[in-house]
């Protein structure tokens, strides 16, 4: 009796110590709605990179298990989200994707000491404020304003050019800094406005372009407006050049914009399903007839830098964690990245895309 009592209590033991040593990891995006398309991009990127480390040991010997929650692209919902990981016990956040969502969950990760690495992310403030728990495998929007605003003075300064922005953090902010390098440039808007998002209908906001005689509209926004807004145009009749940002990253916007998309431009950092150490993720995805666009991919990298900078640290504590992401090079389906003292990127590449045949390509 006396053995098996103590056999019982050794398996009891090996149990609890098993689930002891999961690692959980939290992914957090808007995961329904209107930018849903992003969120799933999000949380397929992290699957995968979980699923390939715990495959190859884990990290430090331990198995990942990922948990989500739907942020809704929405600031309040996003502090919800990130009290719901962090009350689940996560160690790292791969997330935010709005930078709306980013920034005020920021500050719920760093009273719990818990790492944030965001894919998409790309105002700057996320990574001004401070927190040193906060890092981005993406690039700013500081630098991408920089590209957008000179590509439109190089391209054209004789004509009208509006600026729109859909008043969000992202949106406003893009168009602001885009805005801000175009003036440097000697070249001054003809119109500078804002869009209320998630409208069904951008019929009078084309029409008022048109009637100002505007070439060029650059929309700071997400894709499904900018695709609504370029059919609206098209449907008239109307040939004005839409340019927008990182936002327009996923197929949902031509499957909105139909034949209209063709020859919609947008800024994203230079793609990573070209790179050769993402060939064999990226045809694993395709396998499972998913397309790794947009940030599918940035979100495997953040797993897989947080992972390596805990191997390198030999420690899950948030502290050795940090020093070693600022330490340390990471090999990624992104290439070799590292981070500043901010926990932004080194090297930021961004470039240009256009539609064509329902898919974004570079632009030549």
């Amino acid at each position: 009796m006396h053995r098996v009592i103590a056999i019982a209590i050794l398996v009891l033991v090996a149990v609890f110590s098993s689930a002891r040593a999961e690692v959980l990891i939290g992914v957090s995006s808007a995961l329904t709605g209107r930018l849903a398309w992003f969120g799933e991009q999000g949380q397929r990127g992290a699957e995968m990179a979980v699923a390939d480390i715990n495959a190859k040991g884990g990290v430090l010997g331990q198995q990942m298990r990922l948990i989500t929650a739907d942020d809704f692209c929405d600031p309040e919902q996003a502090v919800a989200a990130a009290q719901k990981l962090v009350g689940d016990g996560v160690v790292l956040v791969v997330g935010h994707y709005c930078s709306g969502a980013s920034i005020p969950a920021s500050k719920v990760y760093e009273a719990a000491g818990v790492l944030q690495i965001s894919p998409g992310s790309t105002n700057p403030l996320l990574t001004e404020q401070g927190r040193a728990n906060v890092f981005r495998v993406i690039g700013r929007d500081d630098a991408q304003g920089i590209v957008a605003g000179n590509y439109l003075a190089e391209n054209w300064s004789d004509k009208r050019i509006a600026i729109l922005h859909d008043g969000t953090t992202y949106g406003r902010g893009l168009a602001d800094e885009t805005r801000k390098q175009l003036n440097k440039r000697g070249v001054v808007e003809a119109i500078y406005e804002e869009y209320t998002p998630a409208k069904n209908d951008y019929s009078a906001e084309i029409a008022s372009l048109k009637a100002a005689n505007i070439a060029v509209a650059y929309v700071g926004g997400y894709h499904a407006e900018v695709a609504l807004m370029v059919r609206a145009a098209r449907d008239r009749g109307y040939t004005v050049q839409l340019v927008s940002g990182d936002g327009m990253a996923t197929e949902e916007f031509a499957l909105i914009a139909g034949p209209a998309a063709e020859g919609t431009i947008f800024t994203f950092p230079a793609d990573a399903r070209r790179n050769p150490e993402a060939a064999s993720v990226v045809e694993r995805f395709r396998a499972e007839n998913f397309e790794p666009a947009g940030y599918t991919l940035f979100s495997y990298a953040a797993v897989q830098a947080w992972s390596q900078a805990v191997e390198k640290a030999g420690s899950l504590k948030l502290q050795a964690v940090i020093a070693s992401l600022r330490g340390n090079q990471f090999d990624t389906v992104l290439g070799r990245i590292d981070f500043d003292d901010k926990g932004d990127l080194t090297t930021q590449n961004w470039a240009w895309y256009v539609w064509r045949g329902g898919e974004y390509v570079p632009v030549e």
